[in-house]
Protein backbone atom coordinates (compact mmCIF):
# COMPACT_ATOMS: atom_id res chain seq x y z
CA UNK A 1 0.00 0.00 0.00
CA UNK A 2 1.47 3.21 -0.35
CA UNK A 3 2.07 5.50 1.73
CA UNK A 4 2.93 9.24 2.32
CA UNK A 5 5.87 11.14 1.33
CA UNK A 6 8.11 11.63 3.84
CA UNK A 7 7.57 15.44 5.36
CA UNK A 8 9.32 18.32 4.11
CA UNK A 9 10.21 22.17 4.22
CA UNK A 10 8.72 24.60 2.05
CA UNK A 11 11.33 25.97 -0.21
CA UNK A 12 9.68 29.20 -0.85
CA UNK A 13 6.58 31.14 0.60
CA UNK A 14 4.67 33.70 -1.90
CA UNK A 15 2.15 36.37 -0.74
CA UNK A 16 0.73 37.67 -4.13
CA UNK A 17 -0.59 41.44 -3.43
CA UNK A 18 -4.53 40.77 -4.69
CA UNK A 19 -5.15 44.82 -4.20
CA UNK A 20 -8.20 45.85 -2.16
CA UNK A 21 -5.96 44.79 1.01
CA UNK A 22 -5.85 40.84 0.25
CA UNK A 23 -3.14 38.92 -0.07
CA UNK A 24 -2.64 35.44 -0.98
CA UNK A 25 -0.25 32.69 0.72
CA UNK A 26 1.75 30.34 -1.83
CA UNK A 27 3.61 27.88 -0.60
CA UNK A 28 6.18 25.51 -3.01
CA UNK A 29 8.61 22.87 -2.55
CA UNK A 30 9.88 19.61 -4.03
CA UNK A 31 11.85 19.94 -7.29
CA UNK A 32 12.49 23.38 -8.55
CA UNK A 33 12.94 21.93 -11.80
CA UNK A 34 10.16 19.31 -11.51
CA UNK A 35 6.90 18.88 -13.29
CA UNK A 36 4.44 21.64 -11.40
CA UNK A 37 1.62 20.83 -9.44
CA UNK A 38 -0.96 22.64 -7.62
CA UNK A 39 -2.87 21.73 -4.91
CA UNK A 40 -6.58 22.78 -4.22
CA UNK A 41 -7.99 22.34 -1.16
CA UNK A 42 -11.48 21.82 -0.07
CA UNK A 43 -14.18 23.87 1.94
CA UNK A 44 -14.24 26.61 0.73
CA UNK A 45 -12.26 28.10 3.18
CA UNK A 46 -10.06 25.00 4.35
CA UNK A 47 -6.75 26.52 3.76
CA UNK A 48 -3.71 24.29 2.75
CA UNK A 49 -1.83 21.39 5.61
CA UNK A 50 1.81 20.63 5.90
CA UNK A 51 0.39 16.80 5.05
CA UNK A 52 -0.41 18.02 1.57
CA UNK A 53 2.62 18.79 0.16
CA UNK A 54 3.02 14.87 0.96
CA UNK A 55 1.07 13.13 -2.05
CA UNK A 56 3.78 13.89 -4.40
CA UNK A 57 7.20 12.43 -5.53
CA UNK A 58 9.03 15.49 -4.01
CA UNK A 59 12.12 14.48 -5.94
CA UNK A 60 9.97 14.37 -9.29
CA UNK A 61 7.53 17.39 -8.95
CA UNK A 62 7.54 21.16 -7.98
CA UNK A 63 4.83 20.69 -5.29
CA UNK A 64 2.51 24.12 -4.85
CA UNK A 65 -0.01 24.67 -2.32
CA UNK A 66 -2.43 27.94 -2.47
CA UNK A 67 -4.27 28.91 -0.14
CA UNK A 68 -7.39 30.45 -1.39
CA UNK A 69 -8.80 34.24 -0.86
CA UNK A 70 -9.52 33.85 3.24
CA UNK A 71 -8.30 30.77 3.59
CA UNK A 72 -5.58 29.25 5.50
CA UNK A 73 -2.95 32.09 5.76
CA UNK A 74 -4.26 34.22 2.93
CA UNK A 75 -5.75 37.27 4.50
CA UNK A 76 -7.37 38.40 5.32
CA UNK A 77 -9.15 35.60 7.21
CA UNK A 78 -12.45 35.12 5.97
CA UNK A 79 -12.80 37.88 4.10
CA UNK A 80 -15.58 37.46 1.24
CA UNK A 81 -15.58 40.35 -0.52
CA UNK A 82 -14.52 40.13 -4.17
CA UNK A 83 -14.61 36.35 -3.75
CA UNK A 84 -15.99 34.50 -5.95
CA UNK A 85 -15.47 31.08 -7.93
CA UNK A 86 -14.19 33.01 -11.10
CA UNK A 87 -12.16 35.47 -8.53
CA UNK A 88 -10.45 31.87 -7.30
CA UNK A 89 -9.86 30.88 -11.08
CA UNK A 90 -8.14 34.66 -11.56
CA UNK A 91 -5.83 34.22 -9.13
CA UNK A 92 -4.37 30.62 -10.11
CA UNK A 93 -3.40 33.04 -13.34
CA UNK A 94 -1.81 35.09 -11.42
CA UNK A 95 -0.12 32.14 -9.33
CA UNK A 96 0.56 30.78 -12.56
CA UNK A 97 2.03 33.69 -14.34
CA UNK A 98 4.20 35.05 -11.21
CA UNK A 99 6.04 31.87 -11.01
CA UNK A 100 6.28 31.44 -14.62
CA UNK A 101 4.87 28.23 -15.47
CA UNK A 102 3.64 26.89 -18.69
CA UNK A 103 1.56 24.09 -17.69
CA UNK A 104 0.49 22.35 -14.49
CA UNK A 105 -1.25 19.64 -13.17
CA UNK A 106 -4.53 20.15 -11.22
CA UNK A 107 -4.90 18.18 -7.78
CA UNK A 108 -8.23 19.63 -5.81
CA UNK A 109 -10.66 17.52 -3.43
CA UNK A 110 -14.61 18.28 -2.59
CA UNK A 111 -14.36 22.11 -3.61
CA UNK A 112 -10.42 21.71 -4.38
CA UNK A 113 -12.03 19.37 -7.51
CA UNK A 114 -14.92 22.11 -8.46
CA UNK A 115 -12.35 24.71 -8.39
CA UNK A 116 -9.77 22.22 -10.69
CA UNK A 117 -12.78 22.17 -13.05
CA UNK A 118 -13.74 25.43 -13.75
CA UNK A 119 -10.39 26.31 -13.79
CA UNK A 120 -9.44 23.55 -16.68
CA UNK A 121 -12.90 24.67 -18.38
CA UNK A 122 -11.69 28.51 -18.17
CA UNK A 123 -7.89 27.99 -19.14
CA UNK A 124 -7.07 24.52 -20.66
CA UNK A 125 -4.60 25.20 -22.45
CA UNK A 126 -2.75 25.84 -18.71
CA UNK A 127 -3.52 22.06 -17.68
CA UNK A 128 -1.52 18.82 -17.87
CA UNK A 129 -3.95 16.75 -16.33
CA UNK A 130 -6.50 16.99 -13.67
CA UNK A 131 -6.75 14.72 -10.31
CA UNK A 132 -9.52 15.26 -8.34
CA UNK A 133 -11.07 13.66 -5.31
CA UNK A 134 -14.55 13.07 -3.56
CA UNK A 135 -15.56 15.22 -6.76
CA UNK A 136 -18.22 18.19 -5.48
CA UNK A 137 -20.00 19.58 -9.17
CA UNK A 138 -21.95 21.96 -7.19
CA UNK A 139 -25.43 20.72 -8.59
CA UNK A 140 -28.44 22.00 -6.28
CA UNK A 141 -28.83 18.34 -6.09
CA UNK A 142 -25.72 18.30 -4.24
CA UNK A 143 -26.73 21.22 -1.96
CA UNK A 144 -30.02 19.44 -1.24
CA UNK A 145 -28.39 16.36 -0.31
CA UNK A 146 -25.74 17.44 2.56
CA UNK A 147 -28.32 20.73 3.94
CA UNK A 148 -32.16 19.26 3.20
CA UNK A 149 -34.35 16.65 5.51
CA UNK A 150 -34.62 14.41 2.74
CA UNK A 151 -30.55 13.90 1.79
CA UNK A 152 -27.92 12.69 4.21
CA UNK A 153 -30.15 14.19 7.31
CA UNK A 154 -31.95 10.38 6.96
CA UNK A 155 -28.82 8.95 8.14
CA UNK A 156 -27.39 11.00 10.78
CA UNK A 157 -30.53 12.08 12.27
CA UNK A 158 -29.22 13.08 15.50
CA UNK A 159 -26.06 15.40 14.25
CA UNK A 160 -29.03 16.87 11.95
CA UNK A 161 -31.32 17.69 15.08
CA UNK A 162 -28.24 19.54 16.68
CA UNK A 163 -27.52 21.31 13.15
CA UNK A 164 -30.64 22.47 13.03
CA UNK A 165 -30.48 23.67 16.16
CA UNK A 166 -27.86 26.09 15.74
CA UNK A 167 -29.77 28.73 14.23
CA UNK A 168 -32.77 30.08 15.75
CA UNK A 169 -36.15 27.90 14.38
CA UNK A 170 -37.62 30.78 12.34
CA UNK A 171 -34.66 30.16 10.34
CA UNK A 172 -34.60 26.29 9.92
CA UNK A 173 -36.73 26.14 6.73
CA UNK A 174 -33.58 26.96 4.68
CA UNK A 175 -30.35 26.58 6.39
CA UNK A 176 -27.67 27.90 4.02
CA UNK A 177 -29.87 31.31 4.25
CA UNK A 178 -29.87 31.04 7.84
CA UNK A 179 -26.51 30.16 8.80
CA UNK A 180 -25.25 32.28 6.17
CA UNK A 181 -27.16 34.63 8.04
CA UNK A 182 -25.87 34.12 11.65
CA UNK A 183 -22.39 34.48 10.58
CA UNK A 184 -22.42 37.73 8.44
CA UNK A 185 -25.19 39.66 10.23
CA UNK A 186 -23.26 41.16 12.49
CA UNK A 187 -24.23 39.50 16.39
CA UNK A 188 -21.41 38.14 17.60
CA UNK A 189 -23.53 35.83 19.96
CA UNK A 190 -25.46 34.19 16.90
CA UNK A 191 -22.15 33.69 15.14
CA UNK A 192 -20.50 32.10 18.24
CA UNK A 193 -23.40 29.21 17.90
CA UNK A 194 -23.74 29.03 14.77
CA UNK A 195 -19.72 28.78 13.45
CA UNK A 196 -18.88 25.48 15.60
CA UNK A 197 -22.41 24.12 14.90
CA UNK A 198 -22.34 24.45 10.72
CA UNK A 199 -18.57 22.55 11.29
CA UNK A 200 -19.78 19.80 13.44
CA UNK A 201 -22.36 18.52 10.49
CA UNK A 202 -19.75 18.68 8.20
CA UNK A 203 -17.84 16.65 10.76
CA UNK A 204 -20.38 14.66 11.12
CA UNK A 205 -20.88 13.88 7.42
CA UNK A 206 -17.52 13.64 6.09
CA UNK A 207 -16.28 11.20 9.42
CA UNK A 208 -19.11 8.67 8.73
CA UNK A 209 -21.09 10.21 11.83
CA UNK A 210 -18.28 9.26 14.37
CA UNK A 211 -18.20 11.99 16.94
CA UNK A 212 -16.94 15.76 16.36
CA UNK A 213 -15.97 18.27 18.88
CA UNK A 214 -17.53 21.67 18.46
CA UNK A 215 -14.47 24.08 18.28
CA UNK A 216 -14.26 26.02 21.11
CA UNK A 217 -10.95 28.43 22.60
CA UNK A 218 -8.33 29.28 20.86
CA UNK A 219 -9.85 27.34 17.33
CA UNK A 220 -12.79 29.28 17.08
CA UNK A 221 -11.12 32.21 15.97
CA UNK A 222 -10.41 29.86 12.74
CA UNK A 223 -13.51 28.05 12.27
CA UNK A 224 -15.63 31.02 11.90
CA UNK A 225 -13.53 32.61 9.21
CA UNK A 226 -13.57 29.15 7.75
CA UNK A 227 -17.44 28.79 8.02
CA UNK A 228 -17.74 32.19 6.73
CA UNK A 229 -16.30 31.51 3.51
CA UNK A 230 -18.21 28.20 3.24
CA UNK A 231 -21.82 29.78 3.86
CA UNK A 232 -21.27 32.62 1.25
CA UNK A 233 -20.29 30.19 -1.18
CA UNK A 234 -23.45 27.68 -0.47
CA UNK A 235 -25.53 30.86 -0.19
CA UNK A 236 -24.84 32.06 -3.56
CA UNK A 237 -24.57 28.55 -5.14
CA UNK A 238 -20.70 28.52 -5.29
CA UNK A 239 -21.14 31.47 -8.11
CA UNK A 240 -21.78 28.92 -10.77
CA UNK A 241 -25.20 27.96 -13.08
CA UNK A 242 -26.79 25.05 -11.94
CA UNK A 243 -25.26 21.86 -13.65
CA UNK A 244 -22.64 24.07 -15.21
CA UNK A 245 -19.60 21.71 -14.76
CA UNK A 246 -21.28 18.60 -16.47
CA UNK A 247 -22.66 20.92 -19.26
CA UNK A 248 -19.57 22.55 -20.04
CA UNK A 249 -17.58 18.90 -19.68
CA UNK A 250 -17.25 19.67 -23.67
CA UNK A 251 -14.77 22.49 -22.56
CA UNK A 252 -12.09 20.48 -20.43
CA UNK A 253 -8.88 19.73 -22.39
CA UNK A 254 -7.89 16.17 -23.54
CA UNK A 255 -4.99 15.30 -20.70
CA UNK A 256 -5.33 12.50 -17.87
CA UNK A 257 -8.02 12.97 -16.10
CA UNK A 258 -8.59 11.00 -13.06
CA UNK A 259 -11.16 10.82 -10.79
CA UNK A 260 -10.87 8.92 -7.18
CA UNK A 261 -14.28 8.58 -4.92
CA UNK A 262 -14.65 6.64 -1.81
CA UNK A 263 -17.73 4.20 -2.25
CA UNK A 264 -18.87 5.17 1.18
CA UNK A 265 -17.96 8.89 0.32
CA UNK A 266 -21.31 10.64 2.29
CA UNK A 267 -20.06 14.23 1.76
CA UNK A 268 -20.45 14.00 -2.00
CA UNK A 269 -21.77 10.27 -3.44
CA UNK A 270 -20.39 8.52 -5.58
CA UNK A 271 -23.03 9.39 -8.46
CA UNK A 272 -21.57 13.25 -9.02
CA UNK A 273 -18.15 11.06 -10.00
CA UNK A 274 -20.10 8.90 -12.38
CA UNK A 275 -21.38 11.23 -13.96
CA UNK A 276 -18.25 13.03 -14.47
CA UNK A 277 -16.92 10.05 -15.57
CA UNK A 278 -19.45 9.48 -17.86
CA UNK A 279 -19.33 13.24 -19.40
CA UNK A 280 -15.46 12.82 -19.55
CA UNK A 281 -14.87 10.13 -22.57
CA UNK A 282 -11.09 8.72 -21.70
CA UNK A 283 -11.50 9.64 -18.26
CA UNK A 284 -10.17 7.60 -15.28
CA UNK A 285 -12.86 6.65 -12.64
CA UNK A 286 -11.35 4.59 -9.22
CA UNK A 287 -13.51 3.76 -6.59
CA UNK A 288 -11.92 2.88 -3.37
CA UNK A 289 -13.84 0.43 -1.52
CA UNK A 290 -14.16 1.17 2.27
CA UNK A 291 -13.39 4.80 1.69
CA UNK A 292 -15.18 7.72 2.63
CA UNK A 293 -14.86 11.62 1.38
CA UNK A 294 -11.26 12.23 3.89
CA UNK A 295 -8.08 12.64 2.20
CA UNK A 296 -6.57 11.35 5.23
CA UNK A 297 -8.07 8.33 4.86
CA UNK A 298 -5.69 5.28 4.54
CA UNK A 299 -7.70 3.57 1.37
CA UNK A 300 -7.55 7.04 -0.32
CA UNK A 301 -3.79 7.95 0.41
CA UNK A 302 -2.67 4.41 -1.14
CA UNK A 303 -4.67 5.81 -4.50
CA UNK A 304 -3.85 9.43 -4.79
CA UNK A 305 -0.32 8.95 -4.38
CA UNK A 306 -0.33 5.64 -6.48
CA UNK A 307 -2.36 8.10 -8.88
CA UNK A 308 0.45 11.21 -8.67
CA UNK A 309 3.51 7.92 -9.09
CA UNK A 310 1.56 6.73 -11.73
CA UNK A 311 1.42 10.03 -13.74
CA UNK A 312 5.23 10.59 -13.59
CA UNK A 313 5.58 7.81 -16.33
CA UNK A 314 2.31 9.43 -18.10
CA UNK A 315 4.38 13.09 -18.50
CA UNK A 316 7.97 11.56 -18.64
Amino acid sequence: MNALYPPLAPAAAHALDLGAGQRLCVEECGAPAGVPVVFLHGGPGSGCRPEHRRYFDPGYYRILLVDQRGSGRSTPAGGTADNATRDLVADLERVRAALGIERWLLFGGSWGATLALVYAQTHPAAVLGLVLRGTFLARARDLNWFFGPDGVARLLPGPWRDFQEGVPPAARADLIAGYHAAVHGGDPDAAATAAPAWSAWADQVSSWGRAAAPATGAAAGPVLSKVRIETHYARYGYFLEDNEILRRAGRLPAVPLTIVHGRRDLVCPLEGAWALHQAVPGSRLMVVEETGHLIAESGMIDALVGETDRLRSVFG
